[in-house]
Parts: C-alpha cells; sequence; structure tokens
C-alpha cells in the first residue's frame, strides 16, 4: 500500500503531522499526546480490533511507519518548536497567494467560505477524526481532507493561530542619559558557541548534532540571521528543500545582507533548475553508490570535509 499524499500542506513537500494524528494546528502537547495514545490503542498489534491477517499487517504499518514518527515530532521540543516555526512561515506564504491553494475535499472549500472559521474548522476536524482510523482504506483519503482544513485555515487565519514563541524581556533603559555611547549589542557567546560548533559537524559531515546544536542556539536568540542562515545551508545539504527556504527567507527578512543566506539562497535557486532538468541532463548513479552531500553545489561553502 502506498503512504503517499500529495494533499493540504502535502503538495508544498511539507509532512503534515498535524494531520496523521488528527489534531488542529494550534493543539498544546496534552492534546497531542492523548490523541497519539487513542491511535496507537487502535493500531497496536495486542489491541487492533483487525479481524485478518493483512489488516494486522497494515494496521502495523501504519503505527510504525506514519503515526510514531509523526508522535516523534511533536514529543522532543527542539523538533516541535522547528516544526511550528515552519507552520508560521507556511502561513504567511500562503496568505499571500490563496488563489494557487487546490482542495479536493468539499469540507475544505466550504471552510475557505465560512464565516466562523474557528468552529467550523474544530467540529469538521474532530468529526474526521474520530473515523480517522477506523477503516485502514480510508485512512489517507480521510488524512488529506485533514491537511487541506489544514492548509486553509492557516491561510485564513495566518500565522496567528500558531503558538508564537514567547518574546524576550528586553532590559529597561537607564532613565539617567550619560556621556558615554550606547554600545552595539554583541551576539552573545553561547549562542556563538553553539553556532561554531555546528560549524565544525557540517565540516565533518555530522549534520544530525550540527542541527541540534543551531536548534539550541535559536531558542536562545530566535531572530539570529546567521544562525537561520547556517540552518537553511544544513538542511540544503540534506535535500530538504521546503525547510531550507524557510530558514534561508527568515535570514534574509532579518538582515537583506546577510553574507550565507544569500550564498545559500543562489545555491538553492541553482538546485532547484538542477532537479527540475538532471533528468534529462544528467546521468543516472551507479546502484548502491552513496550520494556525496559534500561535493557539488554545496561544497565549498566551508571548504570542510565531504560526507
Amino acid at each position: 500500500m502506498s503512504f503517499k499524499i500529495d494533499r493540504g500542506l502535502f503538495q508544498y513537500d511539507l509532512t503534515d503531522h498535524h494531520a496523521v494524528l488528527g489534531i488542529p494546528v494550534d493543539a498544546d502537547f496534552e492534546q497531542i499526546r492523548k490523541r497519539y495514545l487513542q491511535i496507537a490503542r487502535r493500531l497496536h498489534p495486542d489491541s487492533c480490533a483487525a479481524t485478518t491477517p493483512e489488516e494486522k499487517q497494515l494496521a502495523n504499518q501504519l503505527l510504525s511507519k506514519i503515526v510514531n514518527p509523526a508522535y516523534e515530532q511533536f514529543s522532543k521540543e527542539r523538533n516541535r518548536a522547528e516544526h511550528l516555526v515552519v507552520l508560521r512561515e507556511m502561513s504567511k506564504r500562503l496568505a499571500q497567494k490563496p488563489t494557487t491553494v487546490e482542495l479536493k475535499s468539499k469540507l475544505a472549500q466550504k471552510l475557505a467560505q465560512a464565516s466562523n472559521i474557528e468552529h467550523f474548522y474544530q467540529t469538521s476536524l474532530h468529526q474526521l477524526a474520530a473515523k480517522q482510523y477506523e477503516n485502514f482504506e480510508q485512512v489517507f483519503d480521510i488524512i488529506g481532507t485533514l491537511s487541506e482544513l489544514n492548509l486553509v485555515y492557516l491561510m485564513r487565519k495566518g500565522a496567528s493561530s500558531i503558538q508564537q514563541p514567547k518574546p524576550v524581556t528586553p532590559i529597561t533603559p537607564n532613565p539617567h542619559p550619560t556621556s558615554q555611547p550606547t554600545p552595539i549589542p554583541q551576539p552573545s557567546s553561547a549562542v556563538e558557541q553553539y553556532y561554531r560548533r555546528a560549524q565544525a559537524c557540517m565540516e565533518n559531515s555530522n549534520f544530525v548534532q550540527a542541527r541540534i546544536e543551531l536548534q539550541d542556539a535559536l531558542k536562545l536568540e530566535p531572530n539570529n540571521s546567521s544562525c537561520h542562515s547556517l540552518m537553511g545551508f544544513l538542511y540544503l545539504k540534506q535535500n530538504q528543500v521546503t525547510m531550507a527556504k524557510v530558514h534561508i527567507n527568515k535570514a534574509l527578512q532579518l538582515n537583506p545582507q546577510e553574507p550565507m543566506a544569500l550564498k545559500a539562497k543562489k545555491l538553492l535557486n541553482q538546485a532547484t533548475q538542477t532537479s527540475s532538468t538532471k533528468s534529462a541532463s544528467v546521468p543516472q548513479p551507479s546502484p548502491g553508490k552513496a550520494n556525496n552531500g559534500g561535493s557539488g553545489l554545496f561544497g565549498g561553502l566551508f571548504g570542510g570535509k565531504k560526507k
């Protein structure tokens, strides 16, 4: 059975984990945990209501290949924060180009016109979630419809529908003026350390640890353009184009002259153009030969080791 979904947010190269679990995009972690346990009980081999070996096998595949990965994305704070950043940026993009959105389900089309957006969205979502994993043959159709509802909701509500990180408390200025000029604030030493460790990890092709370092840095300084630039480049190295776009665009939004973001943007455009024509102009690699993540377009930015 194919696990490919090309509706709703999935069509934008984004895995809609909220749709997989049947939860609203503004769900808190306690809601997510309860919903996951409910689905797991329905699909787990020890408690599954399936009557045939084929159905039991399908239930187990649904649990292991889509449900568990979705919950893992939310159960780790770093990953959850990262996913919310992506959804916020996606909602801004959708709001700017609403006419380009393609909707197949009648529910999503009605939500696009509904006057009471919140009520219609929540009611429709809960009705679909209640039967989401009852009939295994309809699971992916329901997930697609849920994702279309999420897409329309984000498009109409905008970034306000996604939980925003708490802003850093500003330092109260001194009410008494002094003759000394105000120094230009410098990045915190902690963020610099995270950034440099991430660079070192990338030079050694340790992309997982590099991402962790940058996520920790962005938790301290969510608007650090250098960290967003490096994160965007990291995702480019791993061919995760959507995530790369989010961080590169965020970096340029914060600092239009950010050097690494400008380089990464150029590489992103080259990679996009290359991917659209490579089937006609580039010979296929030999079977079993791994792709060299440190070469080609991305190998020269740091001059580091090849993957």
